[in-house]
């Protein structure tokens, strides 16, 4: 009877012991996974970065990801390595892998719309940042283009009394911001005349190849070139090397866009005339801020822009970190 009793207890004691590890375990998982908005199940963001060796679209995927780390939300990122295919299929595997919402920085506007309507199909919510697609997401969040170039126009025809020659160089062919940039840039040149675009090429937001194609334009123009809208910084950069290596230029005046770290430095050293401040930072965060109203039914903007600054030797400090 004693033996009986002995065993009884030993059993019953074991079972409360594996009782008590089941839990601990089960809390262990739970405290493990970042927990958004207090009690509901965790939430993960698939995110599509158009390219991750730009320092731009870098900053960007950077701003993604601290505003899901200060949220509680997981995100998954992503380089599409300038490839519409390969962000096709990064969209699929994030279909499969059941992420609650995709936020897309899509390559190109229409080679990157198979993209959005897979996961739209899926009834996957898809927030594209930064640039836009033939088709449709569920919401937008970014800049106007438009307004960049209309910037830097207006700021080579003040610096050029609204005379001369400018050449232009183009982002990535298709690619949304080089289609508003150069729309934006053709429109406003309206305004003046006496402003003419001589040459424009692409450099595929490549700074070795804006250095070798503004090397190409200096030999084909000689001494023709008053002024150079570079739509992005990287090209911007590559552009000053082939002024400066020419000795040029203090005769040219250049304009670049998205206020990258060495663009800035170089506007505070008088190297480069003038960026236009792009704020990659607030485009990620609302773009992950967008992506939760939408995952949790709440009201929320379809269209939400962040303006465009333009950033001279004046005001240049207020940007650098």
């Amino acid at each position: 009877m004693k033996k009986r009793m002995s065993l009884s207890i030993v059993l019953v004691l074991a079972l409360l012991l594996a009782a008590c590890g089941g839990k601990e375990e089960t809390g262990g998982e739970a405290s493990g996974s970042a927990q958004a908005g207090g009690g509901e199940k965790q939430i993960t963001i698939g995110v599509s970065i158009l390219n991750l060796a730009n320092e731009f679209t870098a900053t960007l995927a950077k701003g993604i990801e601290e505003k899901g780390k200060e949220l509680g939300v997981k995100i998954i990122v992503n380089d599409g390595q300038k490839d519409p295919n390969k962000q096709i299929q990064q969209v699929e595997t994030f279909i499969a892998q059941k992420v609650d919402a995709i936020i897309f920085n899509p390559i190109e506007a229409e080679a990157s719309s198979p993209a959005v309507d897979k996961a739209k199909e899926a009834g996957i919510p898809v927030i594209n940042v930064n640039s836009v697609t033939k088709s449709e997401p569920d919401a937008f969040v970014g800049s106007r283009d438009q307004e960049s170039a209309q910037l830097a126009i207006d700021y080579l025809a003040e610096r050029l009394g609204s005379k001369g020659n400018l050449v232009m160089m183009h982002g990535h062919l298709g690619q949304s911001a080089e289609i508003d940039r150069t729309e934006g840039a053709i429109e406003a040149l309206k305004a003046y005349p006496d402003m003419k675009l001589i040459a424009e090429q692409t450099a595929e937001w490549n700074r070795d190849k804006a250095l070798t194609l503004m090397q190409n334009w200096l030999q084909a123009h000689d001494g023709q070139i008053q002024g150079v809208f570079a739509q992005n910084d990287e090209m911007g950069m590559g552009a000053l090397k082939a002024l400066e290596d020419a000795g040029v230029k203090q005769d040219i005046v250049l304009v670049s866009v998205d206020a990258i770290a060495d663009a800035l430095q170089a506007v505070k050293d008088g190297r480069l005339d003038a960026t236009v401040f792009q704020n990659a930072a607030a485009q990620g965060g609302g773009a992950v801020e967008t992506a939760l109203k939408i995952i949790r039914n709440e009201p929320y903007e379809k269209e939400v822009f962040v303006p465009f600054e333009l950033v001279t030797q004046d005001n240049v400090d207020q940007y650098l970190k």
